[in-house]
């Protein structure tokens, strides 16, 4: 195997790769890249067992063809040393990789490819479809804050894709709130599908994503999910696991309706939070008229007072949250002006943006007992 190529055409598959690479493994191949050159391609792959990445880059200079893993780290931090303008020439001597560039010089040692993992080549039962890169992102930011971590429920450890006519629609909770946020897509859907993406996939796949208008491709199998950004792959296994139904929870009746402006509520939950037990974060929202009054207080009875003026129509309301739970919300909305449909004390809110444009993403928060 020899190539040649400048420090940056290197350096950019190899740090969309090193995400997933773990530094400390059981197996001392899932610490190194697989590098395969082939047909004036290099392809770098990086895996933890759940989650693969392929990042591939056209060679333009002449290279024979060639299969091997290296330490990833070791060869991001010496290429992250280089100058930025550096050419990079890497062959294998022996069972050595030589990387030259200047008068440098390094050897790092090799594992052979064989003895390199690789998820499913091909999906099987697979079912593709398209949408914007802007789109998926915006699906993931809106809602992977609710996802659980490290929960016994291990379902709920990562998000659902749910798949319909024309739909992408993802969810995530971990049982106190929910998240659900929709996008249109291109491709044929027979009958609704639903896989669960887990959380270190969704983590990777969001750092992979831009605010690009160009298309991905998502390809659902029965066991992975494979998605294919640009010259990048991602492949996930997905969690065997039933979804709760997302639908029963969305709270439906309620004949209370908050209007507020989003940053006004955002920035008098943030000073009253200061003020609130740091185990449990409760606010109590006292609704009355046209009035907000947000309390909160601590063991050390301290106690935070803010009102803000809001619109209102329903009977008068007294019902308390988790601080940090309503203002991951209102920091996922965009419109100036968030609406919460509430029922009584006891039911969880609905909360969206108020401009019908931006309603695709729902939110349900429950209420605590204050």
């Amino acid at each position: 195997m020899k190539l040649s190529m400048t420090r940056d055409q290197l350096l950019k598959p190899l740090q969309q790769v090193s995400g997933v690479v773990e530094k400390r493994q059981t197996l001392q191949v899932l610490s190194n890249v697989l590098m395969v050159v082939e047909g004036g391609q290099l392809a770098m792959t990086g895996t933890d067992l759940e989650v693969e990445l392929v990042a591939r880059h056209e060679l333009t200079a002449d290279a024979s063809n060639g299969r091997i893993t290296v330490p990833c780290r070791k060869l991001l931090d010496i290429c992250r040393a280089l100058p930025s303008t550096a050419m990079v020439e890497l062959s294998l001597d022996g069972q050595r990789l030589l990387l030259r560039s200047g008068k440098s010089r390094y050897t790092l040692s090799t594992l052979p490819a064989n003895d390199f993992p690789n998820l499913e080549d091909t999906l099987s039962g697979s079912l593709s479809m398209t949408l914007s890169q802007k789109s998926l992102k915006r699906l993931i930011d809106k809602t992977s804050f609710a996802m659980a971590q490290q929960d016994v429920r291990y379902y709920l450890n990562g998000m659902l894709f749910e798949v319909t006519e024309g739909r992408l629609r993802v969810v995530a909770t971990d049982g106190h709130r929910l998240a659900l946020c929709d996008a249109a897509i291109s491709g044929q859907v027979i009958e609704k599908t639903q896989v669960i993406v887990p959380r270190k996939g969704i983590q990777e796949l969001a750092r992979l994503l831009s605010d690009d208008d160009s298309d991905v491709t998502l390809t659902l199998g029965s066991n992975h999910l494979r998605v294919t950004v640009g010259a990048v792959t991602f492949t996930s296994k997905l969690i065997d696991g039933r979804f709760p139904d997302y639908e029963r929870v969305l709270p439906k009746g309620g004949d209370r309706v908050l209007v507020a402006g989003r940053e006004e509520l955002k920035s008098s939950l943030q000073r009253a939070a200061i003020l609130c037990n740091e185990k449990f974060r409760g606010v109590r929202l006292q609704i009355a008229g046209d009035q907000l009054k947000i309390l909160a207080t601590n063991p050390d009875q301290e106690e935070a007072e803010e009102e803000l003026q809001v619109e209102y129509s329903g009977k008068d309301l007294e019902i308390g949250f988790n601080v940090g739970y309503v203002l991951d919300v209102l920091n996922a909305l965009q419109g100036a002006y968030t609406k919460a449909i509430l029922g009584d004390t006891n039911s969880s809110a609905l909360i969206q943006d108020n401009d019908d444009e931006q309603s695709d993403a729902l939110y349900v928060v429950m209420p605590m007992r204050l």
